[in-house]
């Protein structure tokens, strides 16, 4: 299983989650931002757990992009 964590109201908007892993992310077009398709707020943290696990990579890949590092990839 994949846990994917995105702590949005960090997010400056860079887009490179959404050019890494765009099953995963896209902008908002209301203020800029990432957002994690299919993901649970709780508390400004924003989290998809996927049993996909062939969506490790790109995200992984997208995580270590984010210039904020904000977002966190987990294999469990």
């Amino acid at each position: 299983m994949v846990v994917i964590t995105l702590q949005r109201n960090k997010c400056i908007g860079c887009n490179y989650c959404v050019e890494l892993a765009p099953k995963q992310f896209q902008m908002s077009k209301k203020d800029g931002k990432s957002v994690l398709l299919h993901a649970n707020d709780k508390k400004g943290f924003f989290t998809l757990k996927s049993n996909e696990d062939i969506i490790f990579e790109d995200c992984e890949n997208a995580s270590k992009a984010c210039p904020v590092k904000i977002i966190s990839v987990k294999l469990i």
